[in-house]
């Protein structure tokens, strides 16, 4: 069982897209400046969320993604789930036909494992996320370095000095 980089990557987008467009949609640019995920990645990857109906594009100027719900009723389970992204810690992939067409000695353990790593993450919503000190304060590094405003990148030297300075 592994959780490739294709659910991380999908659980950080949205997360990063939950704290930044609350003032409008977000552009994949941004979130792939701030989180340091390819460009054609997250393209992919919002390709399946909006398929999905995660989230919604919005286009012309000023244009990007939205979420589609309120943060709180989004669970990191549904998120890696609408990538296609399989949690699943048993070696035939839940059809208990692992050694030789029947079921493994350990079977049973690896299906519960499975199970309750699919339960925790479908418990975990966005909204609870966001609340967590940690990622907050995460989220306030990336903002003193990269931030965005209508796509266009401001640097910290334009944070931390005055325009009539430079």
């Amino acid at each position: 069982m592994k959780l490739t980089s294709r659910g991380r990557y999908a659980v950080t987008a949205m997360l990063d897209l939950a704290f930044h467009s609350k003032n409008g949609p977000v552009s994949l640019a941004a979130i792939s400046a701030r989180q340091d995920i390819s460009l054609s990645y997250l393209e992919q990857l919002f390709a399946q969320l909006r398929r999905t109906k995660l989230v919604a594009s919005v286009r012309g100027p000023g244009g990007g993604y939205t979420l589609n719900r309120e943060p709180h009723s989004l669970s990191v389970g549904e998120i890696i789930g609408a990538v296609n992204e399989n949690i699943d810690a048993t070696k035939c992939h839940g059809k208990s036909d692992c050694r030789g067409g029947e079921k493994c000695l350990t079977h049973s353990l690896w299906q519960n494992l499975s199970d309750r790593i699919s339960d925790f993450l479908n418990q975990i919503s966005l909204q609870e996320l966001m609340q967590k000190r940690d990622v907050k304060e995460v989220v306030g590094r990336q903002s003193c370095f990269k931030t965005t405003t209508k796509d266009s990148n401001i640097d910290i030297l334009e944070m931390l000095i005055p325009k009539d300075n430079i």
